[in-house]
């Protein structure tokens, strides 16, 4: 059995939709957080897990922005 991590472009691709969905949904919520938004954003970011889906999940958010 190998405990290998996958190659980030692999970790990538195998999690991309999921970290769209995930910038989609925070960002459906910024119209009605309005000024509250970006701290709840940071909170929701910070629990995400693990680090590198984090990263991906900001990205998305940048480029839907």
């Amino acid at each position: 059995m190998s405990t290998e991590k996958p190659s980030r472009a692999a970790y990538h691709r195998e999690h991309q939709a999921r970290a769209e969905a995930e910038a989609q949904r925070l960002l459906a919520r910024k119209a009605e957080l309005q000024g509250r938004w970006l701290p709840w954003v940071a909170q929701e970011l910070y629990q995400l897990n693990p680090p590198e889906f984090a990263n991906m999940v900001r990205r998305e958010l940048q480029r839907f922005s």
